[in-house]
């Protein structure tokens, strides 16, 4: 193919000048002028946009478009003056209907206009950095109407007695608040917050601050929080309804500061009906709101947590230190329960499950059960209590609800060592006289313990299972063993592990030569089937049953302790004996056996012996006889020695010294853990790393733990720096 020649092309300007009317712009702009104020008068349906167009269009064309906008601003600046004049003149609730009637044709005729310019708003504005015609229009309106001297401040003044009517109960045309509101808003965000919001901000505080003095005075707390919630509620709805969004963070925060941050205190207070009595009466609607309502200002919650966390300490302390309440353990821990119930209730229903609640309501119950030194022993007795026979024929769901709770209770000790030995007590009884509930919601709740505190608080309380289930074996092949048995009474032996049962050293009790016999065969037995072993007898834990014959040949049987055996197998060859007697005759503990000599005579249904003279009290001189008189509609009569109560006060005190005997150990390894570590360390620190790590059992006393040093002092596990006395080597 052929290549193509380029060819080049030549525009020529016309050679002929292009002659413009000299008074072609005044006579355009005379048209435009007509057309606009046509526009204003409502006449604009005569008029043809296209010309209009084309005459705005070529002014700006033939460099006239200075003079098309100054010409606009005259035009629509004497237009708006007489708009003014007429809303100015209308009197009453007219005013508003007449400057939104304005507002609104003021809109219209500023879009045609707008329409019509459109070239001048693309091209000259731009270029000689003047306003758009619509933002023209706005401005003029702004400056012209709204900010005229007669018109601002009534307009001002007018939207606030709207609200204030409406504040007041009255109905008021939302619809033309509303236009009225987002015409301040269309003129500019400033607008809107200097011509109208920081007023009315101002009357709603001066408003809400007389209103709520007014409250304080006549209402109570209920009632109060009641208005307070009604009045933020409608002026959130004020704001959905009329007012810019962004206004109801700055209404909301005038509310809340005049009528809850000012009166907070007060509130809280308040005679008859404040948080106290709202706690007391299980307020939980009044509460809920009081939370939400104080929720809002900075230190609301703070002022309820507080106050609650104040009421609460100070009634756990009244129950924990009431002498009345530590007659009965049992009653005594339910009423702890109870109370942590009744708060976490209003906490889950009223306080949103808040966790700085729930804290501080954990922080309370710690103090102030922590006051007093028996409640681990209290919370033992309580399970004792419950496992014994308080959870008899309930749910296994239900069981563990109960040792949840106690689980929660025993959280809060500080001595849970304290616990652990009572605890250890209560088990060993229920389970060497076959009377708990259920062997799984024992073990359930050993479990809970191990989970809590680990393998080393429950491996005793495990052994003791295992002893239970190994001396059931033993007696088996005894008595696969025994050829022939004869009439001996029946025995049944539990072989307890020493160390893992909480045994005492305690007198030999002197059995019946009827049971002596059996027990010998027991004994060889077992360390024939064991070497190197040794058994003693713990008779103050075991139970026996009698076959008993009264007067009129009635006849029972006797469920008793191993004590009371004892004691009623001497009426066999006697018809009456002395406490004194008895004593010598049995070598009973006389504490031990002046709690099986009530048991025996003092119990009403169960006194198969007589006492003169007749009271509860035991004296060594008081004269015991067989109850010929004794009768029972149950052939089986169960006689409960005096268990499961509150120790004496010298038993709580050989309880407390032997725990603190316990604890010396546990403070040396955890010293000697700890410099063994470190290899050097001042005082201060030892006591507060020995704290940390044994805080989980009980808080050691910083003057044991340094007789403790002293001690590891004196056997050379450690050593005093010669220069500073209160630091610490340890000696490998």
């Amino acid at each position: 193919m052929s290549s193509q020649k380029k060819r080049t092309f030549q525009i020529e300007a016309f050679k002929h000048r292009v002659v413009v009317d000299p008074k072609y712009a005044e006579k355009t702009w005379k048209v435009l002028e007509h057309a606009i104020h046509e526009i204003y008068n409502h006449n604009a349906s005569g008029l043809s946009f296209e010309e209009l167009y084309r005459n705005a269009y070529n002014m700006v064309l033939h460099k006239f478009g200075e003079k098309l906008y100054s010409g606009l601003v005259t035009t629509m600046t004497s237009h708006l003056k007489e708009i003014s004049q007429s809303i100015e003149s209308a009197q009453g609730e007219i005013f508003l209907e007449e400057l939104n009637r304005k507002w609104i044709d003021h809109n219209k005729a500023l879009q045609m206009i707008r329409d019509i310019l459109m070239y001048m708003d693309r091209t000259f504005i731009p270029s000689s950095h003047k306003t758009p015609v619509h933002e023209l229009g706005l401005n003029l309106w702004r400056d012209v109407v709204i900010h005229s001297s007669k018109t601002q401040a009534r307009l001002r003044d007018t939207l606030l007695e709207l609200v204030l009517r409406e504040r007041n109960g009255e109905v008021i045309n939302r619809g033309l608040m509303r236009n009225i509101i987002k015409m301040l808003m269309d003129l500019g965000l400033s607008v809107y917050q200097e011509d109208f919001e920081k007023h009315f901000l101002s009357v709603s505080a001066n408003f809400y601050c007389l209103e709520s003095q007014k409250f304080i005075e006549t209402c109570d707390c209920g009632d109060y929080l009641k208005k307070a919630e009604r009045r933020l509620n409608e002026e959130i709805e004020r704001v959905s309804h009329y007012l810019d969004p962004r206004s109801e963070i700055k209404i909301t925060n005038v509310v809340e500061k005049e009528m809850i941050d000012s009166h907070m205190h007060t509130l809280v207070h308040m005679e008859n009906s404040g948080l106290v009595n709202m706690l007391v009466d299980d307020k939980y609607e009044d509460l809920g709101r009081m939370y939400s309502l104080f929720r809002r200002v900075p230190t609301g919650l703070t002022v309820v947590k507080d106050v609650m966390t104040a009421f609460v300490r100070d009634t756990g302390k009244q129950l924990v230190m009431d002498p009345e309440r530590l007659r009965d353990p049992v009653d005594f821990v339910q009423r702890l329960l109870d109370l942590k119930d009744k708060y976490d209730k209003i906490i889950n229903m009223s306080f949103t499950n808040d966790k700085t609640f729930q804290n501080a309501l954990n922080s309370s119950f710690e103090h102030f059960i922590n006051l007093n030194a028996r409640s681990p022993e209290f919370i033992s007795l309580f399970v004792d209590d419950k496992l014994r026979r308080g959870l008899k024929g309930v749910g296994e769901e239900d069981v563990e609800i109960v040792l949840d709770k106690v689980m929660m209770l025993f959280r809060y000790l500080q001595e849970k060592d304290v616990f652990e030995k009572y605890y250890k007590q209560h088990l060993a009884k229920r389970l060497l006289s076959g009377k708990t509930i259920s062997d799984d919601a024992e073990r359930s709740l050993i479990v809970k313990l191990k989970t809590e505190c680990g393998y080393q608080f429950t491996s005793k309380l495990e052994g003791m299972f295992t002893d239970m289930k190994t001396s059931y074996d033993t007696m088996q092949g005894f008595y696969a063993s025994q050829s022939d048995v004869g009439d001996s009474p029946s025995l049944v032996v539990h072989v307890l592990t020493t160390g893992s049962w909480p045994t005492q050293p305690s007198p030999q009790c002197n059995l019946p030569s009827e049971l002596l016999g059996v027990c010998e065969k027991f004994r060889a037995y077992y360390l024939g089937t064991h070497n190197g072993r040794r058994l003693s007898w713990q008779t103050n834990m075991g139970t026996a049953d009698l076959k008993a014959t009264f007067g009129k040949g009635q006849k029972h049987e006797l469920n008793v302790s191993t004590y009371q055996m004892c004691v009623l197998m001497l009426f066999n060859n006697a018809d009456r004996l002395t406490c004194k007697e008895i004593e010598q005759a049995t070598g009973i503990p006389l504490l031990d056996l002046k709690r099986c000599l009530q048991s025996l005579a003092c119990v009403k249904g169960k006194n198969v012996l007589r006492k003169e003279p007749m009271s509860k009290d035991i004296a060594e001189d008081d004269t015991f006889f067989f109850n010929d008189k004794f009768t029972s509609k149950f052939f089986k009569v169960k006689i409960g020695t005096v268990v499961a109560q509150r120790e004496s006060e010298p038993e709580n005190l050989e309880t407390r010294q032997r725990v603190e005997e316990d604890r010396k150990p546990q403070i040396e390894a955890a010293i000697v853990r700890i410099m063994k570590s470190r290899r050097t360390l001042d005082h201060n620190n030892i006591v507060a790393e020995v704290t940390k790590q044994l805080q989980s059992r009980f808080l050691p006393n910083p003057v044991v733990i340094k007789k403790r040093i002293e001690s590891l002092i004196e056997r050379e596990f450690l050593e005093r720096d010669r220069v500073d006395r209160k630091l610490y080597r340890y000696l490998a």
